[in-house]
């Protein structure tokens, strides 16, 4: 279609993410929402869900290293890990990268998506296939309502954002169930939004309030991802025992990196603890769970 098309996702009405499109690869209706893959020279296929972007080939390796290996090196040997969303296969291929993996459940409610991940992000997806990896085409909140207390050594909610069919996967009762379901030992990460969104900032904060109550650790940390609302991204760790910055050993981290399988373009562990250093503004959005004046929105 030689560039006849352009994307925007914006995320106030001035500001947001834009490119030009060569090929509209797929579109279609799943029975919870729309699913677009285009293609663009700057950035090379995307995924949208409902218009708005949840993969790109330029940059997803930042956003899929950086929710899973923070919380996969806490831990000593993690075997059993359960992932929420992620339809699209690169929070598994992360995961996988860890010798010591066992087993992982995928839970992803539209089985579209894995579909349209397999046909056209082959690579991405192509951990989907593996052995160890079981999919349930589940709601998210339901499956961990139901599974076995300390079933896992980590949880991942790879959701898209706190609304519509994600909006379970943020609230306190999805929460306590992970806390149930995670071993004693046992960590969950997840992505928790911008914060400089004008709306999804919130979710920061929130994140912090519900999951203080339940686990020993709570940290955030944050990560550039271009594509992606105001480009700046938050992740929140939580842990029972193991304190994300005072409990990572150096030593044994870079041991285990180089035991890794493939290669990391991101993460590695001398990044480890200076992610968990916050800028003023977001230590302020979680000290009073609301933006702080003259803060992001100067910025918007």
């Amino acid at each position: 279609m030689g560039g006849e098309f352009r994307y925007a996702e914006y995320y106030t009405a001035h500001a947001g993410f834009t490119t030009d499109i060569e090929n509209i690869l797929c579109d279609r209706r799943s029975s919870y929402q729309r699913i677009t893959v285009v293609e663009s020279r700057a950035v090379g296929r995307m995924l949208l869900l409902d218009g708005a972007v949840m993969v790109t080939e330029w940059d997803e390796f930042i956003y899929h290293e950086m929710l899973v290996h923070p919380a996969l090196f806490l831990l000593p040997q993690p075997r059993r890990v359960l992932v929420i969303g992620g339809g699209d296969g690169g929070t598994v291929r992360e995961i996988l990268r860890h010798p010591s993996l066992e087993h992982v459940d995928l839970v992803e409610i539209d089985a579209e998506v894995v579909a349209v991940a397999r046909e056209f992000f082959p690579a991405l997806s192509a951990a989907l296939m593996d052995p160890r990896v079981c999919i349930y085409y589940r709601d998210g909140a339901q499956f961990v309502a139901q599974a076995p207390d300390a079933s896992y050594d980590a949880i991942f909610v790879d959701s898209t954002d706190p609304v519509g069919i994600a909006g379970g996967l943020f609230d306190e009762a999805f929460y306590r169930h992970c806390c149930r379901i995670v071993t004693a030992e046992g960590v969950l990460a997840l992505q928790s939004e911008s914060p400089l969104h004008p709306v999804y900032r919130e979710t920061l904060p929130r994140v912090h309030r519900l999951l203080r109550p339940l686990f020993a650790h709570v940290a955030s940390y944050l990560a550039p991802i271009p594509t992606y609302p105001t480009g700046l991204w938050s992740f929140t760790l939580a842990s029972k025992r193991w304190d994300p910055v005072d409990d990572f050993v150096p030593e044994d981290a870079w041991q285990r990196y180089r035991n890794l399988q493939g290669t990391l373009h991101y993460y590695d562990p001398g990044l480890h603890r200076a992610v968990f250093a916050l800028p003023v503004f977001v230590q302020r959005l979680l000290a009073s769970g609301s933006p702080s004046e003259g803060s992001s929105d100067q910025l918007l």
